[in-house]
């Protein structure tokens, strides 16, 4: 007789749910058990640096500046940012609209703080690219920040390192600068984003 997998889900899942049906008692978790669901609560419970990136949601306008060589002028454009919050004051989330060296151009961005590892984190996505950019970094009390990331270099088919920093120069004025190897190899300053919350 041929069994019928779904069956048997569903059979076990009643099995599973039975004791709780008719009132009885899930086990007793072991000290051990509950050492880990404490940890695990504490390594998910938002903090003050979760509270000190909600402060920046919002919307801006951004003003960009980006290089292809050192010592030249730099190419500049405009765009908005929206930033919000996500998984219950965990993520900050970023969306980007303007363009890049002349074309349409939209961001994807999240910023977290890892309790675990007490470093702050960050992805990039856009629609230059299909990679992902994945940097880690700290911030201080001012919300100052450095990380260091890397994306998969189209031209050098192989990672590529940066390093970005963020400082307020105002309430409402955030200043993002990202730097990286230029073709000697030698780090440059790539773009400059100026934020102004609306």
């Amino acid at each position: 007789m041929k069994r019928n997998p779904l069956g048997l889900v569903i059979a076990a899942t009643v099995l599973i749910a039975l004791p709780a049906l008719v009132g009885a008692q899930p086990p007793e978790m072991t000290p051990q058990q509950k050492a880990e669901m404490e940890a695990y609560a504490k390594a998910g419970t938002p903090g003050a640096p979760h509270k000190a990136m909600a402060a920046t949601a919002g919307t801006y306008d951004c003003k960009v500046k980006s290089w292809m060589e050192p010592g030249q002028a730099p190419m500049e454009e405009t765009g908005t940012a929206t930033r919000t919050m996500a998984l219950d004051g965990r993520v900050l989330v970023e969306d980007f609209k303007g363009s890049m060296m002349g074309t349409p151009f939209t961001g994807h961005g999240m910023r977290g703080y890892d309790n675990v590892s007490g470093k702050h984190w960050a992805t990039w996505n856009d629609s230059m690219s299909t990679g992902v950019m994945v940097s880690e970094g700290t911030c201080d009390a001012k919300n100052a920040c450095t990380f260091k990331g890397s994306w998969n270099d189209p031209i050098k088919k192989a990672p590529v390192t940066s390093r970005m920093t963020s400082r307020w120069t105002s309430p409402t004025t955030e200043v993002f600068e990202m730097y990286g190897p230029g073709r000697d190899g030698k780090e440059m300053k790539m773009m400059e984003i100026t934020y102004t919350k609306k």
